[in-house]
């Protein structure tokens, strides 16, 4: 499978074992978008202003997805999908929670907040895996991608 273009993908994960998992699928999939890692609710929130040492768009665009771990240093997922969604310019970005919290109460909040997806993260590589490739899949090549800069 290859996926559509070259775009990058924000992912927003502080576990430092799940970060290499993460790229490891990418990998082993054979996907080549590139990885842009934040690990803190903060810096996700400054790269998509486009502040500070994110400002320079042509080395940090926004990115057509973003992977979102709930529980976050300094801002929680929740809270950054709440600002993302507050967000004119960013509203209609699409947001997968990908976590490892099966809270109803965490689920619901997501969804309530307008995140587009709600995953659990799988323990086993190759489940892993393979939901990369579904993301890709389905997100790069499936999905129709709202205008992001004009919302």
């Amino acid at each position: 499978m290859t996926n559509l273009g070259n775009y990058m993908l924000l992912v927003v994960e502080d576990n430092e074992d799940d970060i290499l998992f993460i790229e490891r699928a990418f990998e082993e999939a054979n996907l080549r978008n590139p990885l842009q890692i934040l690990r803190d609710g903060d810096s996700a929130v400054d790269y998509l202003s486009g502040v500070g040492e994110y400002a320079d768009r042509d080395r940090y665009p926004l990115p057509p997805l973003i992977l979102l771990d709930i529980r976050l240093p300094r801002r929680s997922g929740l809270e950054v999908l709440t600002w993302i969604k507050q967000q004119p310019g960013l509203r209609r970005l699409p947001v997968v929670m990908l976590t490892t919290s099966r809270e109803n109460a965490d689920i619901n909040r997501a969804y309530d907040l307008g995140a587009n997806s709600y995953l659990l993260k799988p323990v086993e590589p190759d489940d892993l895996r393979e939901m990369v490739k579904t993301l890709n899949f389905y997100w790069l090549i499936l999905n129709q991608r709202p205008d992001i800069e004009n919302g």
